[in-house]
């Protein structure tokens, strides 16, 4: 249910290689960056763990994203990582990102949770944080 597209440098900030919006469900690589078969894999990789989180968030039909792991689960190198990248401009999105950063790397990963997405309820596979678990009670997913 996500559409994918191809896209012009000039709509992305400098140096990004991919974009994924909630509320329309459609990821946007940046061309400049997809001649790499490596570079496109991992940016479909990380956009497409952006969805999965999206989906634990309750279905793809909101325009919330959750964090699909406890923050003790992500290596502590992806979490450098996206404080580096996140930390002085974006710190809120450090959450969401450490984990997108980690599945960028791991094989199946993304393609894991993208599965038990289209199976239908994304917290049978992934125990939900506290918060999310929160949200998804709150919000008539969970009881």
């Amino acid at each position: 249910g996500v559409e994918v597209y191809l896209d012009d440098d000039s709509y992305f900030p400098t140096y990004n290689r991919g974009l994924y919006y909630t509320d329309v469900n459609r990821m946007f690589l940046n061309e400049v960056h997809m001649f790499d078969a490596d570079v496109l894999l991992e940016v479909l990789r990380h956009e497409g763990w952006h969805a999965a989180q999206d989906c634990m968030a309750g279905t793809l039909d909101n325009t919330y994203i959750a964090v699909i792991h406890n923050p003790d689960k992500v290596p502590q190198e992806h979490k450098l990582m996206a404080d580096i990248r996140y930390g002085l401009m974006q710190p809120k999105a450090i959450p969401w990102e450490q984990e997108a950063i980690w599945a960028a790397e791991q094989p199946d990963m993304t393609a894991e949770a993208l599965s038990a997405c289209s199976a239908g309820r994304m917290w049978d596979t992934y125990e939900p944080t506290p918060l999310t678990r929160k949200w998804l009670e709150n919000n008539g997913y969970l009881r």
